[in-house]
């Protein structure tokens, strides 16, 4: 699981509430992180391999939505094998973990070990975090047709500048002025919190934002296309709306948990005493969401791929075939298939603003199938419905 308690642990000098959470059945947890990580890391992969029964398509160009959707999948790649790691040396290697408790070790790997585990969890995370904002920013200046290729050397930038940035400060504040002399105190650690914490609430407070603005642009493109809201261009918007929710629902399950983990162990850090009868209750619910948390924040990779693409099924083709990848856009390709070459014996005038049009829609169709990849259903409304699939 990724949480700031992680990099807390690596103290000699680490406060109660973490000392609670991180000692409460160390091998069963471990045991929780690397199943869900391993099952989540197995089915994500192959949700995103190639199947066999697919039919061939490739897309004019590359999308910058399908490159965005790939990088969170491998963000969450990474850091369930980070978990994985980490968690099979807790499991592994007791006596190696243990020397992190001693401060003013001689032994300097175990910290190393322990700092270094959780910053890799953290960062990827937190870049996972980033790409999802980025995603929902995105699907909005497509639709509105300000976003493209050239964009995603800026999300890149964003992204893993980012991370990496609020990663090492918040990090840095936290083991001031060495790590074997953590400074002591709640208000030193807060910094490090918040900076492991902005973008996880920035996508659950933004990101629906940006999507509601997407669909109802997506509508009023539909009715512009032709000037008419047909039944399979209303089917296509519905759909596109279910996407994002769908994104959201996933991301909202797997990192709630979290938030309230957080929640309750900052309430208990600021009372004289944890172990306190009264807070029987509040111990024993922040130890149950901090399993939850082992549980449902590896299982994010395999949940957005499901959000993203749906079921892709079971059977694999291991033989390569080039544009048969399951992120790739399948609009632009059907509608390309099912073209009709422009007719060459009109009068230079219609011609030419049948062109027009025909590179209006082509436009309009290309956005929206950026909004929809991996969605074939959506992807056969759209070509039916262009106008290029009904030879206009």
């Amino acid at each position: 699981m990724a949480s700031p308690r992680l990099e807390t642990y690596c103290c000699p000098n680490r406060d109660a509430a973490t000392q609670l959470v991180m000692t409460f059945q160390p091998k069963v947890f471990c045991g929780v992180c690397i199943g869900s990580a391993s099952v989540s890391l197995l089915l994500t992969i192959l949700q995103l391999l190639p199947k066999k029964g697919q039919s061939p398509r490739k897309m004019p160009k590359a999308s910058s939505s399908a490159t965005i959707l790939l990088l969170i999948s491998a963000c969450d790649i990474l850091g369930g094998l980070g978990m994985i790691f980490r968690s099979s040396v807790w499991l592994g290697f007791p006596g190696f973990i243990a020397n992190i408790s001693v401060a003013n070790g001689t032994d300097i790997w175990p910290s190393a070990f322990c700092v270094g585990s959780a910053m890799w969890i953290q960062l990827l995370y937190s870049a996972g975090f980033w790409w999802l904002f980025c995603y929902a920013v995105d699907s909005y200046l497509v639709v509105r047709r300000s976003a493209g290729l050239s964009t995603i050397v800026l999300y890149h930038m964003m992204t893993w500048g980012l991370a990496a940035l609020l990663c090492v400060e918040g990090v840095a504040l936290l083991y001031y002025p060495s790590l074997s002399s953590c400074e002591n105190g709640l208000e030193h650690a807060v910094p490090h919190y918040i900076t492991t914490y902005v973008p996880l609430l920035l996508v659950l407070v933004v990101n629906p934002i940006l999507f509601r603005r997407t669909v109802s642009a997506v509508a009023s493109l539909l009715k512009g296309r032709q000037g008419i809201y047909t039944e399979n261009e209303r089917c296509l918007g519905t759909e596109i709306q279910i996407r994002f929710f769908k994104i959201m629902l996933v991301f909202v399950i797997c990192w709630s948990s979290n938030i309230i983990n957080e929640s309750l162990l900052f309430y208990l850090e600021m009372q004289p005493d944890i172990n306190e009868i009264p807070l029987k209750n509040i111990r024993n619910a922040a130890l149950i969401t901090w399993i939850i948390m082992g549980v449902l924040n590896p299982m994010q990779g395999f949940l957005f791929t499901l959000a993203f693409y749906g079921w892709t099924g079971w059977r694999v083709d291991l033989k390569w075939q080039k544009g048969e990848i399951p992120w790739e856009s399948m609009s632009s390709s059907t509608a390309g298939e099912n073209a009709f070459p422009s007719p060459v014996n009109y009068q230079s005038n219609i011609h030419d603003s049948k062109k027009i049009s025909t590179t209006d829609s082509q436009q309009t169709d290309e956005a929206i199938s950026m909004l929809s990849e991996g969605n074939t259903s959506g992807d056969d409304r759209l070509a039916r419905s262009s106008p290029i699939y009904q030879g206009w």
